[in-house]
């Protein structure tokens, strides 16, 4: 089956990742559809970190957010005690002018409206939750709730964590709950220790917050708070919990929670999965948190599901004749990487989650000697974008 120059791509989800995997595959000349189970694409909530290596991964497409005019950029990240006495600071304006682009603090409304433009007037079907596929001849016919159908060469699972088309490839899954709850809210506020392109994670025991300039007198701020699994799945509690978990932490910390209205803030627990090591089959692949859904310790989510989407539209546009190859080889370059990121975040989540004494002790005499060439090594290899194997000895033809 065969539409556009390189074929027809059904995307399911339009999240970062699935409208992400639209434009790069446009870009390559592909037809791609994308369907997502929300009945309006609403300005998503919450706010992200927006890392050199998606940047400059988009950037061998030929596609350029602009983000320098709209966002926030990050050139340092502070660590801080509950009280707010610095551990250390993270410097990463010299790795990223390194690497060729910077970092940012976005908004998930903000990047979903520049993915959007990306997108162009490729037909974004709402109301439409997919429910499986069918191999079909040299294509896919992908089902849904109400009855229709879509088909296409490939379909891209761009589910998120509950995907409909993982969950065919894997069968069932139980998730990695890992005892804890985070708040999320992006709130205008303003506070004299809350500079221009501030940054900062506070790490309390079984708590941590973060906080974030993000621009145009807005704030993005993150918390967290450990409880048993089985409460952080369906949070009942309000807003006097969330002050009262941070009671005598920082100022800027207490005074952020105090100014968000309570119907502002989200509540989600905190979970992943195991590493999943089959992302597809025939005409079929995941991306992003479908296919490797991770903690958000190293703020790498978003990035991936971005890498995942360049990586698959180089491998596609490499082999337009044989797209079921081009799948497999997109998975297996991006996994090894992936499952790093992905065993590094459930890593760094559980010492920052941490109640012991000891290893509260540890983590943060760790960060305040730890010799900044080791840091910057680890920092310098999540934020440096590996290339793709596909355009290693090609030249890439991408639509303007």
């Amino acid at each position: 089956m065969t539409t556009g120059r390189n074929g027809k791509a059904i995307v399911v989800g339009a999240g970062i990742g699935g409208l992400a995997a639209a434009a790069c595959l446009r870009r390559v000349g592909m037809d791609v559809e994308v369907y997502e189970r929300a009945r309006e694409l609403r300005p998503a909530g919450g706010a992200l970190s927006f890392m050199t290596n998606a940047v400059v991964a988009l950037r061998t497409l030929g596609i350029d957010l602009r983000l320098e005019e709209n966002a926030e950029i990050l050139e340092e990240l502070h660590f801080l005690t509950a009280r707010g006495k610095v551990i250390r600071t993270l410097r990463f304006k010299e790795i990223c002018d390194r690497l060729g682009a910077p970092s940012f603090g976005v908004t998930r409304t903000l990047l979903q409206r520049l993915l959007l433009e990306q997108v162009g007037d490729c037909p974004v079907v709402l109301g439409a939750a997919a429910t499986g596929f069918t191999p079909d001849g040299d294509g896919v016919r992908v089902h849904f709730e109400d009855g229709r159908e879509a088909r296409g060469d490939v379909l891209i699972g761009a589910d998120g964590f509950g995907s409909a088309v993982r969950r065919q490839i894997a069968g069932p899954e139980t998730p990695r709950e890992t005892g804890y709850l985070c708040w999320v809210a992006t709130p205008e506020f303003t506070h004299p220790r809350v500079t221009k392109q501030y940054g900062a994670h506070y790490w309390g025991r079984g708590r941590r917050f973060g906080l974030a300039n993000i621009g145009g007198g807005r704030v993005y701020w993150w918390g967290t708070k450990n409880m048993p699994a089985e409460r952080a799945r369906d949070w009942d509690g309000d807003k006097d919990e969330i002050v009262r978990a941070y009671a005598g932490w920082a100022d800027e910390v207490q005074a952020a929670v105090a100014a968000t209205p309570f119907e502002q803030i989200t509540a989600f627990p905190a979970r992943d999965r195991p590493f999943l090591e089959s992302w597809g089959r025939g005409p079929v692949t995941l991306l992003g948190d479908a296919a490797h859904p991770m903690m958000t310790s190293l703020g790498q989510g978003a990035c991936m599901a971005v890498e995942d989407a360049v990586v698959l539209a180089h491998h596609l546009a490499r082999e337009p004749g044989s797209p079921q190859r081009a799948l497999r080889a997109y998975e297996a370059e991006r996994r090894p990487r992936t499952r790093r990121i992905v065993e590094g975040a459930h890593a760094l989540s559980g010492l920052e989650q941490t109640e012991s004494p000891l290893r509260l002790m540890g983590r943060n005499l760790f960060f305040r000697l730890a010799p900044s060439s080791v840091l910057d090594k680890q920092n310098a290899e999540y934020l440096d974008f590996p290339g793709t194997r596909a355009t290693d000895d090609h030249t890439m033809e991408v639509q303007p």
